[in-house]
């Protein structure tokens, strides 16, 4: 139990990235959590939004990884929103905050539905230059409870956790995504009743991404062939509405694949973000390209020799 917490990466994480706390909004008790590392000269930084069971740590291994590489990488957690709006408003703002004028976006589940809306939200004055989805969906109606997303907010801390954790893997995983589990659960039992209650509102209330507002923006979409909260019709909803977009595969991994196949994730974002190399939305500090290519051509080849068929169209 509790691995990952007790593991060197996790304790050096937490020793060396600071935790920073932000408010953009009028109301001060909406406070952004976020880690920022690698090169403040980037100004187009790839930014990880958790999904509702997670927070900013739950993608620490892409910080230590991507950061050693040479990226510059946020992490962050959002503040109690319960509209979908508000919430695109408040990353704005946060992103003026940063002085970030566009920035990629790596979204698991809801995290990748939030980032999808906002994209859509800030088209005409575009904010969002790539976005990775990882298990994420583009239309809450998959989970059939737009009904009772209004009546969230009512229900007690116990509750919440419970409709949750009722989304996690059932039966035997590998020691690898069973320790993933332990630290979703134990980030989960960190949340409070008004932060849980405003992400599953978010989550089920009625909204469907528009695919022609964000058409020029570059999409790999990143899932995994095993049990995960995402329904194979979810999935292939993913595939329709982005038909130009790269995708990755990975054959096991669960909900938490970031967490559980932490190497594999990063090496999909490292492709993703190659494209961007030498223009002025590089996430990527010019002076470690030729070292960081080298790695990932690298770990791309062991990658294909270990993994046969482990990886889709256009990766």
């Amino acid at each position: 139990m509790d691995e990952i917490k007790v593991s060197p990466d996790y304790n050096w994480f937490r020793s060396t990235v600071p935790l920073k706390r932000i408010i953009v909004d009028d109301d001060d008790s909406k406070v952004w959590s976020l880690y920022d590392a690698g090169p403040k000269s980037i100004r187009c930084p790839i930014i990880f939004l958790p999904p509702v069971s997670g927070t900013a740590e739950v993608f620490f291994q892409q910080v230590l990884a991507l950061t050693g590489w040479g990226y510059r990488v946020i992490s962050l957690q959002y503040p109690v929103y319960w509209d979908l709006m508000e919430f695109c408003d408040g990353f704005r703002k946060l992103l003026d905050h940063l002085h970030l004028d566009k920035v990629h976006l790596f979204g698991a589940s809801l995290g990748g539905f939030l980032a999808q809306k906002f994209a859509e939200c800030t088209h005409k004055s575009p904010r969002v230059h790539s976005l990775i989805l990882c298990n994420s969906f583009s239309d809450t109606s998959i989970f059939n409870q737009t009904w009772t997303a209004n009546s969230f907010w009512l229900m007690p801390a116990f509750l919440l956790k419970k409709i949750v954790l009722g989304n996690f893997a059932k039966g035997p995983v590998d020691p690898k995504m069973a320790d993933a589990i332990d630290f979703m659960v134990d980030r989960l039992e960190s949340l409070n009743q008004s932060e849980l209650a405003s992400r599953l509102t978010l989550n089920c209330q009625n909204s469907y991404v528009e695919p022609h507002k964000i058409k020029d923006v570059a999409v790999t979409i990143i899932d995994v062939f095993d049990q995960s909260a995402l329904s194979l019709e979810a999935k292939e909803e993913m595939y329709k509405l982005y038909p130009n977009a790269r995708r990755a595969h990975l054959k096991t991994g669960g909900n938490f694949p970031y967490l559980c196949r932490s190497a594999e994730v990063n090496l999909y974002v490292q492709i993703h973000l190659r494209q961007f190399h030498g223009t002025r939305y590089a996430a990527i500090s010019p002076a470690m390209v030729s070292t960081e290519e080298l790695q990932v051509q690298d770990n791309h080849l062991r990658s294909n020799q270990d993994s046969e068929g482990n990886q889709g169209d256009g990766i």
